[in-house]
């Protein structure tokens, strides 16, 4: 089997293991417990952990290299402008798809508020000055032990801009840059052999935790999220992708390796190594582009994020009896559009910004309490759906720099090629 095979072979034990440990617990309290709370945390913990060992020094080394593979200022203006003005445009298409489905069908509104549900209370959103002057690192090392992803890659771009204008001194530079490149990719390489291990650990923990009974008094909320979320991938980034003359039906067949991975571990920044080597290897995109917009995406690509606090406003409007005027949805196109942004290297940001969202529009925040139970789940879809939004957006803006090489990214089977994780079981080329 190839590495999308056994990656969702995995997922699906996992989901039978878990739902199995979660009914049959009660009986077996001590096998449950040392698999769940041992075996199983531990294993999908650790993996994790290296996943995310991996994060910062490949953005940091491969945007740097990025960079100086772009050029000049005007190509990185051009492309940055571009990448960020596309999160933001596929970010407000979501949010408007999400508002359009939920008052359609009003889910809520036979919501029984007579069951208990624990209180939630959000952490307050910073400044905007705050949050604009936070994407400056003080001191790039700090940015890089605490996993500021923004600050990180503001660095990046202004080291790697850097030693492309320091001209043949910075060639040196340039060069171990890309050295460290080819060894972070081999470290990825031998963590990424784990992923079935590490995702079956994490699936079974996930159900075994969760179970079924939660989505009982909300399984009306959970279903129409899940129905946008795979609207929006099926729709609205088909049409972008075909807009521009990409055959989005092989996007998504190309993309089902980052998007199960993403799914597992419900992590954009975890996803990253992942996303990259799809991107560049099997669709072809121009290495200095992916470095740029991948590492972007994953800290400010909300989509997903955005279609859960659309539907969520409505069902907490809907069970509270509140109405929403026109006025009111405008506005929460806007702040959760301008949120996705704003709260990025906030902990908990998807929550965060449905605490700014409800505030704006005169919701009760403890509404939120009435959800988290199934936002686990439903976290594990949008991050899916987040991972599947950088790829498109990566494709589009590589279309228009000529940086998407057709005769990879037509390619049906994958064939061999040095050091891909993604190596199919027919090593044959076929037709383009």
């Amino acid at each position: 089997m190839n590495f999308t095979q056994r990656i969702l072979l995995s997922m699906l034990a996992g989901i039978v293991v878990g739902v199995a440990l979660n009914m049959g617990g009660p009986l077996i309290p001590g096998l449950s417990q040392f698999l769940v709370d041992g075996l199983f945390y531990v294993v999908g913990s650790i993996f994790v952990a290296m996943l995310k060992l991996m994060v910062v020094p490949l953005v940091l080394v491969s945007l740097v290299c990025g960079v100086n593979a772009m050029g000049d200022l005007r190509t990185i203006g051009r492309v940055g402008v571009k990448t960020l003005g596309l999160y933001l445009f596929t970010t407000a298409i979501a949010i408007m798809l999400a508002l359009t489905l939920a008052g359609i069908i009003a889910p809520g509104s036979d919501f029984d508020l007579t069951g208990e549900f624990s209180e939630y209370t959000p952490n307050t959103a910073p400044p905007l000055a705050e949050v604009l002057i936070n994407i400056f690192p003080e001191n790039p090392i700090q940015a890089m032990a605490d996993g500021q992803m923004l600050q990180i890659i503001v660095f990046a771009l202004l080291f790697g801009f850097a030693a492309n204008l320091a001209g043949e001194r910075g060639k040196p530079v340039v060069k171990l840059f890309s050295d460290l490149n080819e060894v972070i990719l081999k470290m990825v390489l031998m963590v990424i052999q784990l992923a079935p291990i590490g995702v079956f650990a994490l699936i079974s923990r996930t159900f075994a935790t969760q179970g079924i009974e939660i989505f009982g008094p909300l399984v009306e909320y959970f279903i129409l999220v899940g129905a946008v979320l795979i609207l929006h991938l099926m729709l609205t980034y088909s049409v972008i992708l075909k807009f521009v003359g990409i055959n989005p039906i092989r996007f998504l067949a190309q993309m089902r390796a980052p998007m199960s991975f993403a799914f597992s571990t419900s992590s954009s920044a975890a996803t990253i190594p992942v996303t990259l080597e799809c991107l560049e290897r099997r669709l072809g995109v121009k290495k200095s582009i992916a470095s740029f917009t991948v590492p972007l995406g994953a800290t400010i690509n909300m989509d997903g994020t955005a279609i859960m606090q659309g539907v969520a406003t409505v069902f907490i409007a809907n069970v509270y009896g509140i109405d929403l005027a026109f006025s009111d949805y405008l506005t929460v196109v806007l702040t959760a559009t301008l949120a996705s942004i704003g709260t990025a290297a906030v902990p908990s940001a998807g929550l965060i910004m449905l605490a700014m969202v409800l505030g704006q529009v005169g919701l009760p925040v403890e509404g939120i309490a009435l959800i988290i139970g199934v936002d686990r789940l439903l976290d594990m879809l949008r991050t899916a759906i987040n991972v599947a939004g950088d790829g498109t957006v990566t494709c589009v803006v590589a279309r228009s720099e000529d940086g998407l090489d057709f005769s990879s990214y037509n390619e049906s089977g994958i064939t061999k090629k040095s050091g891909s994780m993604f190596i199919s079981a027919d090593k044959s080329p076929r037709g383009k």
